[in-house]
């Protein structure tokens, strides 16, 4: 099977090699990363299998966030901690996004773009909240993720989703008030508070003399869809959290000039294949890389770690809002028990195999050391 890993290692020299220092430091390590994931260069495990008494070597994860390869397990430990968090309640998906003219800014400043979206997108949630016509309470929990790639990876569309229960806790902090069956917030005014917040963002950061008028007067779009109880959202969202614009089983081949992979148009089922030079690819892959240490998924309210009300007292709220047998019939309780990991197996004879080495190598690969495992089981 052809990998993402592979058609960089095809086509990123010729990329850094023509664009040089107009390449980002991050880019560069990113390419790094994942070019030599799993190949050795970054060390390694020697594993005995107990059956056949076979040794294998296997190559160290690069553990990059932007790896297709290292991030399955932590989109399992996501969901998985996300659903036993969900409330018993309705929740909504509010997506946030730009107009395409203000693409190309966000590009050329994606931490100041990005913590725009996310600044102006969780403020008209929490101000529409707090407004009395509506909800009436600025005590609500929620957390946003932010998307950069659509159906197409090489296409930049940044957008943030928000996943909100239909509810919030009373000001005094003793009662559980939900909104009206199917309905959140009306949508223009949704629209029209998200496009003042997103300016007012921009004028603080000093990058709204750089829009030009005409976006202003346009018409934003946000979209906000009633999901049920959340589950099905979650596991939509779970692997944009941690997965890269596009992964390994979508390449469908890879040449010395060109790349071809799969995508869904959105709104269709059939998938089309697209080619593209080696150039467009890698420059469409890095326009996803996150700057360092920015926090792709944030937490509001009592969904955040320094909230001063628990999650806990939020569900005992809930539980008197709806009564147990509704709590009960949910499908919201999930087991405490975290499920265990399958053991690594051998690919000969299929019996559980044991750690005995590992490989570490420096970060320039200029020496490496060997150190036994010692199980202290």
């Amino acid at each position: 099977m052809v990998t993402v890993a592979d058609c960089l290692r095809q086509h990123a020299a010729g990329y850094l090699d023509r664009f040089r220092d107009r390449v980002p430091l991050g880019h560069r390590k990113v390419i790094s990363a994942i070019t030599r994931c799993r190949t050795g260069q970054l060390g390694g495990t020697v594993y005995q299998c107990d059956g056949c008494g076979r040794q294998h070597w296997v190559g160290r994860s690069c553990g990059n966030r932007h790896c297709p390869t290292c991030q399955h397990d932590k989109t399992a430990a996501w969901l998985e901690k996300q659903t036993k968090r969900l409330l018993p309640v309705d929740h909504f998906l509010v997506t946030f996004t730009v107009p395409w003219e203000l693409r190309s800014l966000l590009r050329a400043h994606q931490r100041t773009g990005y913590d725009a979206l996310f600044h102006a997108g969780s403020q008209t949630i929490r101000d529409l909240a707090a407004n009395p016509r509506y909800l009436g309470t600025g005590r609500i929990g929620f957390f946003g993720v932010l998307h950069t790639w659509g159906r197409d990876p090489t296409v930049y569309h940044p957008h943030v989703h928000f996943v909100v229960p239909a509810g919030g806790v009373s000001e005094n902090g003793r009662q559980w008030l939900a909104t009206p069956q199917g309905f959140l917030f009306p949508h223009a005014v949704v629209c029209q508070l998200y496009k003042a917040r997103f300016a007012d963002a921009l004028r603080e950061a000093g990058l709204y003399d750089q829009v030009p008028a005409e976006v202003w007067q346009a018409q934003w779009v946000v979209q906000l869809t009633p999901v049920g109880n959340g589950q099905a959202v979650l596991k939509y969202l779970a692997p944009y959290v941690y997965r890269v614009a596009i992964s390994d089983n979508r390449i469908e081949s890879c040449t010395e000039k060109e790349v071809t992979f799969r995508y869904t148009p959105s709104g269709q089922k059939q998938s089309l294949t697209r080619t593209v030079t080696g150039e467009q690819f890698v420059r469409g892959f890095l326009q996803h890389v996150l700057p360092r240490s920015f926090q792709k998924i944030r937490y509001y309210g009592w969904m955040g770690a320094n909230s001063r009300m628990v999650l806990d007292d939020v569900r005992w709220l809930v539980w008197l809002y709806l009564g147990w047998t509704y709590w009960l019939a949910s499908g919201h309780v999930v087991p405490d028990k975290k499920p265990s990991r399958p053991p690594v197996c051998c690919a000969a004879c299929g019996s559980p195999m044991r750690i005995t080495l590992f490989v570490v190598v420096s970060h320039n690969g200029l020496w490496s050391h060997s150190v036994p495992y010692l199980d202290s089981g």
